[in-house]
């Protein structure tokens, strides 16, 4: 069975290629926590905070964002001691910060899923790339969310991120043509141009 390039062989990266990334994610929620975590990849790699993954949910209670908006900097001096997570205080401060700028959109009426899926009209942008190499790292999309995410208060979300959280829920499906989970096929209708 093909995979995309960057599964490598550690059986959590497989198991997250193969059952994660790319699939649509809807729940706001969940979404929340995947733009937090790819912000904490920010001059990482993605295996380091999948990895540490589990910590984030405990440290930061699920990434229930009503309970992250509540943490105020004890929490943040605690955080910068736990070996669990990245211990980088910006990063941190950034989940808390982020969350309340979550609610306050909620708050406005303004639904993060539905936000952030407005930006490709609601359905998967399906790519048709032939190798990793065809995989860009941002576009005028995640520029377009980051600058919109920004405005809203949102923190650790330039577009390179914004990209890699595009592609993680699903937004954008950039598994190359040879890999198994690469939708359909060239008669796919999904993927008619």
């Amino acid at each position: 069975m093909e995979r995309c390039g960057w599964a490598t062989q550690d059986p959590l990266y497989i198991s997250y290629h193969d059952g994660e990334w790319g699939v649509p994610q809807r729940d706001g929620q969940k979404l929340f926590e995947m733009l937090c975590l790819e912000g904490q990849q920010a001059g990482l790699s993605w295996i380091t905070v999948l990895r540490k993954r589990e910590n984030y949910r405990r440290a930061f209670h699920d990434f229930d964002p009503q309970k992250v908006a509540a943490m105020d900097e004890e929490d943040v001096e605690r955080l910068v001691q736990d070996a669990g997570i990245i211990r980088h205080r910006g990063k941190i401060q950034a989940i808390i910060a982020n969350a309340r700028a979550f609610l306050a959109m909620e708050a406005a009426g303004e639904p993060f899923s539905e936000f952030v899926w407005s930006f490709v009209d609601g359905q998967p942008r399906l790519n048709r790339p032939a190798t990793l190499a065809e995989i860009p790292a941002t576009t005028p999309v995640s520029d377009a969310l980051s600058k919109a995410l920004k405005k809203r208060g949102f923190k650790f979300i330039g577009s390179t991120i914004c990209y890699a959280f595009m592609q993680a829920s699903g937004l954008v499906n950039d598994h190359v043509a040879t890999c198994f989970c690469y939708p359909g096929g060239d008669d796919d209708p999904a993927l008619a141009k």
